[in-house]
């Protein structure tokens, strides 16, 4: 591989280019307005496929957005790779704290990217990433370096919940059977300190609504008369957690993986500077479970969170009533061993009881996922450890995310494969958040690494 440098050198102006083209596409997954957009993203990620030398490189339609196919089978006898990646992105808002548009991509140079970083929606989560891989396998095939075969899917509704995926796997496994499946979805503790992600939490994502009277109300002839439901799910999102940060749903704790001691002493060993986090953030402290660490607490530990209430007057000026309806958006994250459907039922159960009288709850699922580990003494951990020690000059940190990525569960089940999750963003990317961006050095890092990962994977294949 001697050469790659000198190919990611001499075509590093278009390896940029078009991954910008790819940013300025506002594929919003989320948001119909953008279905249109989120179809062109799909076109233009088949294109890159096909130029990189991939085969059979088809757009699958679903009944949502389309997911993204090609291979390279050079010899069926060898090992197969599978890559998975999104083109979709979440929406920008709010668009106002960008200090750039969102989808129109810029590098600038940061305190931690010197060399200068993309900042677009999608830089780093995922198309940055996902595009690491097309430069990757374009070189390998093209030099004449693809040690074996290569299937990638990319698709379209990740950020939704990946909701049409699982039926495509499941009626296309023999199109998907492979040997191990590799994902750039994840990040890595610093560009000094290389890390590889062993570890997802699950997730269960509810919307919430407390009704009272039939129609808004005037504040003064009813305040104090009835119950008000935004005062009322406050009180019951507030009974959601007690004075420890503890989750009070009964039996919400039950199955939680029971993290040793050795290894919660290894995870430790990871460099974290509390003052640098705070700092970064612009807070005074932390805040969380008690008895566990802040890097505990964002990755062994289950969490709940409300991501988003609304409810009355929100606009300008005042506006003195009662509101109808109150609503929030909740999201718990969980840990292996939690099942996402029982424990929505069980956050269903308990957050009616909390209703007072004179409202009525609606709890609306909208998706979920189930946890994920990979042992570290699997081939494809491996591979992926040799190859970040070998461009980057260091081993890598085995390391637990707070993140979930559903699919990566889904695609043990159906595929019978692991996945390998070798991420090359940072934290302080802003992922899901205005002035997102990933740094050119890690976009190419990422390209020179991967193809290390397909030798290795070779190699301990053949042991």
């Amino acid at each position: 591989m001697k050469d790659l440098p000198n190919y990611l050198e001499n075509h590093r102006e278009r390896m940029l280019e078009e991954l910008f083209e790819l940013l300025r596409i506002p594929s919003v997954s989320a948001d119909p307005a953008y279905k249109n957009d989120v179809a062109k993203a799909a076109e233009v990620v088949a294109e890159h496929l096909k130029s990189a030398g991939c085969d059979g490189v088809t757009i699958f339609p679903t009944e949502g957005h389309p997911i993204v196919y090609g291979e390279k089978i050079i010899d069926p006898a060898l090992p197969t790779v599978l890559v998975y990646g999104h083109y979709d992105v979440q929406p920008a808002d709010p668009i106002e704290l960008w200090e750039s548009p969102p989808f129109t991509p810029v590098i600038k140079k940061t305190e931690l990217h010197p060399e200068g970083a993309i900042f677009a929606r999608g830089a780093c989560d995922d198309k940055g990433q996902m595009f690491m891989h097309i430069k990757a396998v374009e070189w390998m095939i093209q030099s004449g370096n693809l040690p074996c075969n290569v299937k990638l899917m990319i698709e379209g509704e990740e950020e939704v919940g990946s909701d049409h995926l699982e039926t495509f796997v499941a009626q296309n496994k023999s199109k998907l059977a492979c040997d191990v499946i590799l994902i750039s979805d994840t990040g890595m503790i610093a560009n000094d300190v290389p890390s590889i992600t062993t570890g997802l939490r699950g997730l269960s994502y509810v919307e919430v609504s407390v009704t009272g009277p039939n129609r808004d109300l005037h504040s003064g002839l009813y305040g104090g008369a009835v119950a008000n439901p935004i005062n009322a799910l406050c009180e019951m999102i507030a009974a959601l957690k007690d004075e420890n940060q503890h989750i009070t749903i009964p039996g919400f704790y039950d199955k939680v993986e029971v993290v040793s001691v050795e290894e919660r002493a290894a995870m430790a060993q990871a460099p974290f500077d509390l003052d640098a986090y705070q700092k970064a953030l612009n807070i005074a402290s932390v805040r969380g479970e008690k008895g566990y660490t802040t890097n505990e607490r964002n990755s062994i530990r289950p969490t709940l969170d409300v991501n988003g209430i609304w409810g009355g007057y929100t606009g300008e000026g005042a506006k003195t009533v009662i509101a109808s309806t109150a609503y929030a958006k909740i999201s718990m994250r969980l840990v292996p061993h939690q099942d996402w459907h029982e424990i929505t039922q069980l956050f269903r159960d308990y957050f009616t009881s909390l209703a007072p009288e004179g409202t009525t709850v609606t709890v609306k699922p909208h998706h979920g996922g189930i946890p994920y580990v990979m042992p570290t003494n699997h081939p494809g951990y491996q591979a992926a450890h040799k190859a970040y020690e070998h461009t980057f000059g260091v081993a890598p940190i085995p390391q637990r995310s707070g993140g979930s990525i559903p699919i990566v569960a889904l695609f043990e089940q159906e595929l019978g494969c692991k996945s390998v999750l070798m991420g090359f963003g940072l934290d302080s990317d802003a992922i899901h958040s205005p002035n997102e961006h990933y740094g050119v050095w890690n976009y190419f890092k990422g390209i020179e690494t991967i193809p290390y990962f397909y030798q290795y994977f070779v190699e301990a294949s053949a042991t």
